[in-house]
């Protein structure tokens, strides 16, 4: 028998990786890189993190972004740099 995962309720909280870079100009850029074309940017990092939020609950608004979070339950998360 094969074991599947419960659906995720629309209401329950997911927590989503995410990207931030200071880029060149010193504004801080930020991705979602679960979410198709989920990026923004702020001044700060706080403004580009209130940023990401709205856009995310925009993207969310896509039936196949909402696919994706309701299906997105990952055992491990890492970020890994490399110098070449």
């Amino acid at each position: 028998m094969k074991k599947t995962s419960p659906k995720r309720k629309a209401h329950s909280a997911v927590r989503l990786p995410l990207i931030v870079e200071k880029d060149e100009t010193g504004f801080y850029v930020i991705e979602c890189p679960i979410l198709p074309g989920c990026y923004t940017q702020g001044k700060t990092l706080d403004e580009a993190l209130r940023n990401i939020q709205e856009v995310i609950h925009l993207v969310s608004e896509e039936k196949s972004s909402r696919d994706i979070l309701e299906n997105y339950a990952p055992r491990e998360i890492s970020f890994h740099t490399i110098t070449i």
